[in-house]
């Protein structure tokens, strides 16, 4: 006898579950749900095993829904047990014809379905290894195209390529229009010609989509780190006009001018996006680092304010407001925001460099060095990851390392101004390699005259030699066509050095109009101010635009929040 099921073939109270949880009434099947499972076990008799099924899957759903993930595992896993019991039962009982029994099969929710929510579950559990064991549980077979996709990302994490590309491929193959599982076929160094052919005849058969084999080489460049044939190929599809003011194409610009170390361009094309997308997240840790390197700190905290109201569940925002702290030389809290983003998201490359700088200026250098060799991992065609830890060997006096690194940067990322600067920077430490590094620097400035970088330490060069009158026109040259605190404090020092008292002040000050902040402009300002003798003024200042270096003397006392932050040790490990 169920008594639960009532008579004259209305429905029964599983059915009003069923139809509850279909509502999105969320909430009211975890209560009912909740009742009906305690019923059921204090009498086994009451529910078949069918109706047992589904009310622990409906009131899984509904726990998932309230995102307690472990206690939703335990039900989904309980509901598996129950199918596996059903079945067997199911091979043996007859069917007895009856018509309420057909549609109660039909709408049993799907084992396959279940096992998804079960790895959704661990992802946010951050058990990824159980995600992978349940999924590939699964017959590839009756896979479909969403397991394909969780199951080709969490392979490329684990850095299991070969599974990951296979994964990838099964979804183009089901979903041929799928762009991020092109993406990730490409960041696997799939070749672009090979991705492109698999989405070949829907590009053909459907109008108006002739760009997306563009879109394809594009991104491909992108993948294999040719930042300038990137540039040139997202321009090409921006300016047709169907495709014109599209976010995430400003987005990907944005993001590849900033990787060729083209700044200005990079933050300009960061505004246009975000004229056009008010609630963009996506690219905006990096907008919020550019504004901060150029000392920006108002616009920081803005930007980091307005990205917290869209959301808090993003690693950017946490991102932005460290970077504001690193900038104003607070450690300890940028390392935590560093943290906190990480946590968020673990594939955040900004926040693990966030995190690598502030602990490599706090004196930490080793753990430093594993935050930016896991960025290096993520982002192997980032120049920014390599100069971080190339950083770090070089606070440790790890000339060797540094020297080793940067000859693999430069042979896999090619000689192009940026790699052939960080060569040099390297050269530059070692009295051996000085000559070698002043044919870098050249090589570097004839490629591209403006790179701030090359110029700053081409400036270094000059100023240990003491041919200040060449640093000058070095310095002048490259500020006709660009304005940046550093090379205006740089020149200043250089025109003390010739005596250039009144015009040196007023580079110093130029200096301080770009970056209210700059430490090392103001110390020269002061000097000029109390008219010291001149050849004090002289004296050699470190000429050093690499991120906080510079700084190390004052780092350990500077940190009024250090106390305030320790009790937060818990963020501090790697995730």
């Amino acid at each position: 006898p169920r008594p639960l099921r009532s008579a004259g073939g209305s429905m029964s109270v599983v059915e009003h579950v069923r139809e509850m949880a279909a509502a999105g009434l969320h909430s009211n099947v975890r209560l009912l749900s909740g009742l009906l499972l305690t019923m059921s076990g204090n009498n086994p008799e009451l529910f078949s095993p069918s109706q047992k099924y589904q009310l622990l899957v409906y009131h899984a759903d509904s726990l998932f829904h309230d995102k307690e993930y472990r206690n939703a595992v335990s039900k989904y896993t309980m509901a598996l047990q129950q199918k596996k019991a059903l079945s067997k039962t199911s091979k043996v009982r007859p069917s007895t014809g009856n018509a309420a029994s057909t549609p109660q099969s039909q709408c049993l929710p799907s084992e396959i379905e279940v096992k998804y929510k079960m790895a959704e579950c661990y992802t946010m559990l951050k058990q990824d290894k159980d995600a992978i064991a349940i999924l590939d549980g699964i017959p590839s077979r009756q896979r479909t195209p969403k397991i394909n996709m969780m199951l080709a990302n969490l392979y490329k994490k684990a850095g299991q390529e070969r599974s990951s590309v296979t994964s990838y491929k099964e979804v183009l193959r089901q979903c041929p229009l799928a762009l991020d599982a092109i993406l990730g076929l490409l960041s696997l160094s799939v070749k672009g010609a090979e991705v492109a052919s698999m989405t070949i005849n829907i590009i053909q058969s459907i109008p108006n989509l002739d760009w997306l084999s563009v879109w394809i080489k594009a991104y491909a460049f992108v993948h294999t780190g040719d930042n300038t044939r990137a540039i040139n190929t997202i321009c090409s599809l921006e300016k047709k006009s169907l495709l014109r003011d599209n976010v995430d194409l400003l987005g990907s610009l944005a993001d590849l001018y900033f990787r060729a170390g083209d700044n200005k361009n990079s933050i300009l094309k960061f505004e246009q996006a975000q004229m056009l997308d008010p609630y963009l997240i996506k690219g905006m840790d990096v907008y919020g680092y550019l504004l901060a390197r150029e000392g920006r700190l108002e616009d920081v905290e803005n930007l980091g304010c307005r990205l917290f109201n869209i959301s808090d569940q993003h690693a950017e925002p946490w991102v932005v407001s460290g970077c504001h702290s690193f900038y104003s030389k607070r450690y300890s809290r940028a390392l935590y925001l560093g943290a906190k983003a990480i946590q968020l998201n673990s594939n955040s490359v900004q926040a693990l460099l966030l995190k690598g700088a502030a602990l490599r200026n706090m004196g930490r250098v080793q753990e430093a060095i594993i935050h930016f060799r896991e960025a290096i991992r993520l982002a192997p065609c980032r120049l920014d990851c390599y100069e971080g830890l190339i950083e770090c060997y070089l606070a440790s006096n790890s000339i060797r390392e540094a020297m080793v690194m940067a000859n693999n940067v430069y042979k896999t990322l090619g000689a192009n101004a940026q790699t052939l600067t960080l060569l040099a920077t390297v050269c530059l430490e070692d009295p051996v390699t000085q000559e070698k590094a002043k044919t870098l620097l050249d090589k570097a400035l004839t490629q591209r005259p403006d790179y701030i970088k090359a110029v700053v330490k081409k400036a270094e060069l000059l100023s240990r030699e003491q041919k200040y009158e060449d640093g000058i026109a070095l310095l002048r040259n490259a500020l006709a066509n660009q304005s940046d605190c550093v090379l205006h404090r740089i020149l200043g020092d250089f025109l003390v050095a010739v005596n250039e008292y009144q015009e040196a002040m007023d580079q110093y000050s130029i200096a301080l109009s770009l970056d209210p902040n700059d430490q090392k402009s103001l110390e020269g300002l002061q000097k000029m101010e109390k008219e010291e003798s001149p050849t004090d003024a002289t004296q050699e200042e470190d000429v050093d635009d690499m991120e906080g270096s510079g700084e190390e003397g004052d780092l350990e006392g500077s940190d009024s929040e250090a106390a305030q932050w320790a009790d937060q040790e818990q963020w501090f490990g790697m995730q």
